[in-house]
């Protein structure tokens, strides 16, 4: 645990896992290399994330914006998602970690899809962490495709519209019934959202960090959790004599 408190940890930690390119780049390697450290990095942030009990893990693994991409990068990408999958699935199973994923899949290819079920299906049952996917994952994206839910239903005369409140909204979203993340981890010193989890993360503590993903340890992680761990949650109010971090 190397001295975190283990109650000041956070339920729901998601990641913006940036600076592949960049890694790459810096020693004179095509982007793909980067990418494929990266995947590493998945899967000691996942183990670790176990090993602390963090309930859910929510990874930005590729946005609705990235298609704009190279074809090759692209390819690359799909390649090494498919590849993680059916390496890990497994040991994840294994693990009684669920698999669950946001984003669209209107547009997507469908073998591409047809992994996504396959890796949600296959947990479905387990009861342990879950970590979210977000993949093809736009966060203005999510909340217009939410927000036309709630205009057909009122067009069907299901609901009114002074029926419509945050709750209502929330259970449209992809994210229905995971709890917003309390910590959003940033690598690569790039400071912004980068339209993820906006409504989701409304609340959230943001920690910034300037590691590049394929640099981002276990260590790293433990020093961001230690970060947010010092901080006071007030959710816009007066904090409470003695409130904890994490309550």
């Amino acid at each position: 645990m190397q001295g975190l408190d283990p109650s000041k940890l956070p339920r729901h930690v998601a990641v913006i896992m940036d600076g592949n390119g960049r890694w790459a780049k810096a020693r004179g390697l095509p982007r793909t290399a980067g990418h494929k450290v990266g995947v590493d990095r998945v899967r000691e942030l996942v183990r670790s994330a176990s090993e602390l009990k963090i309930d859910y893990l929510t990874l930005f693994a590729f946005s609705s914006e990235n298609w704009s991409r190279p074809q090759e990068e692209i390819s690359d990408l799909m390649g090494l998602l498919k590849l993680f999958i059916r390496k890990d699935l497994d040991e994840l199973a294994r693990s009684n970690v669920r698999i669950r994923v946001i984003g669209s899949r209107d547009s997507l290819q469908d073998d591409i899809c047809a992994l996504l079920r396959e890796a949600e299906d296959r947990t479905a049952a387990n009861s342990g962490a879950t970590l979210i996917i977000a993949f093809n994952y736009g966060g203005r994206d999510e909340i217009v495709r939410a927000m036309r839910k709630l205009a057909c239903a009122v067009r069907d005369k299901a609901l009114q519209p002074d029926q419509i409140d945050e709750t209502r909204l929330a259970e449209l979203l992809d994210t229905a019934a995971i709890p917003d993340p309390d910590l959003v981890i940033r690598t690569s010193g790039e400071q912004r959202l980068s339209n993820f989890l906006l409504w989701q993360a409304a609340y959230a503590e943001l920690v910034f960090v300037d590691s590049l993903w394929p640099d981002f340890d276990r260590a790293a992680f433990h020093q961001a959790l230690n970060e947010y761990a010092s901080r006071e949650r007030r959710f816009g109010a007066v904090a409470a004599p003695g409130l904890a971090v994490g309550s």
